[in-house]
C-alpha cells in the first residue's frame, strides 16, 4: 500500500431501466435551461435519441442540436466543431449520449465552451483547466470506458497521429445515467471489445503503481462482474440483465482507473491507435495478455490473487502458478470471443503495419499512463512485446 493516497468520486451515478428518458428532474437541479444533446450519426439514426429528447423538452427545456459529427476515434476538429456549435446556440449544459468517443467529445468540448482557448495548447495533460464546467449528463450505450465517471478524456490528433490525453478534476461528469435498454441491440462484436475495454481498466488499475485499497475495492468486484456476465452478455443479445452487470463493472472499474490510473496496454494501445484509428477496446483486446506478462516479474502477487477472482483452479497455492494461470484464463476468453464475434487476436489483422512497431513503442513510452505501469516501460521491452502481439 502507498505511503499517501486520496479517493474522491464527485459523479452522481444512476442506474435504470428507461432511465435515459427520465432523468429531466436532475437538469432542473443542476441549472441546465438549454442543454446541447451530443451523439454520434449510428446512433442518430438508429431512434434513440428522439425519445431522450422529447422526455427533456417536456420538462420545459430546450435541446439544442443533436450534434452527431464525432467519429469513432474522436479528433481536435469534431471537439472544436462540437464547442462552436454550442457556444453558438448558447448551451449552458450538455448531454452526451453514446459510446466513448462520444463521451469524451462532451468532455473535451465542454472546456472550450466553458473557458475557450485552444485545446491542445492550452489544455493537453493533467490538471490545466483553471475553474468548473457546465454542468455535464453522460450516458453511455456502450459498457466499456468508464468514461461517465472519470477525470479523463482522450482526443486524437491526426496531424500528429497521437492520441492526446486530458486529465483534470474537473471533467468529471455531473451525472452517469446507466441504463440497461441502450444495450438492447449492440452488436455483439462491439459488446465484447467495448467489455473488454473495462476489463482492462479493472486489471491494469488494480496492478498499477497508484493503486490504493478504495481503488482495489472497485476494480475487483468489477472483475467479478465481468466475469459472470460478459460471456452472457455478448452470446444471448436479449439478456439484459447481463448487460446491465457489464454496465455496473464498466463503471465500477471507470472509478477505479480514475483513481488509480492504467498503464502498458493502454500506453501501447494508444499509439497503436493514433497510427491505425482502430478501436480502442479491440486494440485491448489484443495487448491485455501481453501486456499482463510484461508485468509479470513484478505482479506475481497481485495477478494470483486475480486469478483467485477469476476462478482459477482454487487448489492451487504458489504465487507463480496462480499468476501465470490468470493470463491462460484471459487467452481462453479471448478465443472464444474471437470464435462467437471475430474479434481480431494480432495487431497485424487491424492494420497495424510491422514496419510501425518501433514507432509504436517510442510512443508507447512517451504515454502518460506509461508512468503509472508497476514495471519500468522500456523501448526495447516494449518493442518485443508489441512483436509478440503482432
Amino acid at each position: 500500500m502507498p505511503d499517501f493516497w486520496q479517493f474522491s468520486s464527485p459523479t452522481k451515478v444512476m442506474f435504470g431501466k428507461g432511465l435515459s428518458i427520465d432523468f429531466a428532474v436532475e437538469l432542473e437541479a443542476l441549472g441546465i435551461t438549454s442543454a446541447l444533446l451530443i451523439s454520434d450519426a449510428n446512433l442518430g439514426k438508429s431512434g434513440l435519441l428522439k425519445p431522450v429528447a422529447d422526455s427533456i423538452r417536456e420538462n420545459g427545456i430546450k435541446v439544442i442540436g443533436p450534434f452527431t459529427d464525432v467519429p469513432a476515434n474522436s479528433s481536435l476538429s469534431a471537439v472544436k466543431a462540437c464547442a462552436d456549435f454550442a457556444v453558438k446556440n448558447n448551451a449552458d449544459g450538455i448531454i452526451a449520449l453514446g459510446g466513448g468517443s462520444v463521451l469524451d467529445t462532451a468532455k473535451a468540448a465542454n472546456i472550450l465552451i466553458s473557458h475557450g482557448g485552444d485545446l491542445a495548447k492550452d489544455y493537453s495533460g493533467a490538471q490545466t483547466i483553471p475553474g468548473p464546467l457546465k454542468p455535464l449528463i453522460a450516458i453511455p450505450t456502450t459498457a466499456g470506458t468508464g468514461s461517465e465517471v472519470t477525470q479523463a478524456a482522450v482526443i486524437l490528433d491526426t496531424e500528429r497521429g497521437t492520441k492526446l490525453s486530458f486529465y483534470d478534476q474537473y471533467l468529471h461528469p455531473s451525472i452517469a445515467i446507466l441504463d440497461p435498454l441502450l444495450l438492447k441491440d449492440i452488436p455483439p462484436s462491439l459488446m465484447a471489445a467495448t467489455g473488454w475495454d473495462a476489463f482492462t481498466h479493472a486489471i491494469e488499475a488494480y496492478t498499477s503503481l497508484q493503486s490504493n485499497p478504495f481503488s482495489d475495492e472497485l476494480a475487483l468486484p468489477a472483475v467479478r462482474l465481468i466475469k459472470e456476465a460478459f460471456i452472457p452478455a455478448v452470446t444471448e443479445p436479449k439478456n439484459l440483465d447481463a448487460k446491465g452487470q457489464m454496465l455496473l463493472a464498466a463503471t465500477l472499474a471507470g472509478i477505479a482507473f480514475d483513481q488509480a490510473m492504467v498503464g502498458v496496454v493502454h500506453a501501447m494501445a494508444h499509439a497503436c491507435g493514433g497510427l491505425s484509428r482502430a478501436h480502442h477496446g479491440t486494440l485491448n483486446f489484443i495487448l491485455l495478455p501481453h501486456g499482463m506478462e510484461y508485468n509479470m516479474p513484478v505482479a506475481l502477487e497481485k495477478y494470483a490473487t486475480l486469478a483467485k477472482v477469476l476462478h482459477v483452479n482454487p487448489k492451487l497455492k504458489k504465487k507463480k502458478k496462480l499468476a501465470h494461470l490468470s493470463v491462460k484464463v484471459i487467452r481462453k476468453w479471448q478465443k472464444k470471443l474471437h470464435k462467437v464475434c471475430n474479434l481480431p487476436l494480432k495487431l497485424r489483422d487491424v492494420g497495424i503495419a510491422r514496419d510501425n512497431l518501433g514507432l509504436i513503442a517510442k510512443k508507447a513510452c512517451e504515454d502518460g499512463t506509461s508512468f503509472y505501469n508497476p514495471r519500468e516501460v522500456e523501448e526495447t521491452e516494449i518493442l518485443k512485446t508489441l512483436e509478440r502481439a503482432w
